[in-house]
């Protein structure tokens, strides 16, 4: 019987097929990922350089609020809701289905409140819309 002790050899760990690995894990990923940033988007909303206002003779003025409050023609709508901008745009074109309604929306506005508009027109038969801007010398002025 062999009763000597045995010598232990030290398990070895390769590292170099591992490094491998993740060298080409990290290229494929740098090649693929798409780095883009929308926290630097800076807008400013509604200003345009239009060339000189037209003149609607029909046509019908929404204002919505920063507050989500519409008046139609400076007449206040009573209600927020679809239904209620509906009937006093129903009522307000006198020009029928010809008439344009022009959406004078605060800068600050809330998109819903101008896509109500937008749907309280569709629903009145009323399909010629435009937005109301002011030029950059204006709003530079302020």
């Amino acid at each position: 019987m062999n009763f000597r002790p045995r010598k232990k050899d030290e398990p070895e760990i390769n590292l170099i097929p591992f490094i491998d690995v993740l060298l080409v894990v990290l290229i494929f990923l740098m090649l693929s990922t798409t780095y883009s940033k929308f926290t630097e988007l800076q807008l400013k909303l509604p200003v345009a350089d239009t060339d000189a206002q037209r003149d609607y003779p029909r046509e019908v003025i929404v204002a919505v609020s920063s507050d989500g409050r519409y008046s139609i023609n400076k007449a206040p709508v009573n209600g927020r809701s679809v239904e209620a901008v509906s009937m006093a745009l129903g009522q307000s074109a006198k020009a029928g289905k010809d008439t344009v309604v022009i959406i004078s929306a605060d800068a600050a506005a809330a998109h819903q409140s101008v896509i109500t508009v937008m749907e309280a027109a569709r629903r009145s038969g009323l399909t010629q819309l435009t937005f109301a801007t002011q030029s950059s010398a204006q709003a530079g002025g302020r």
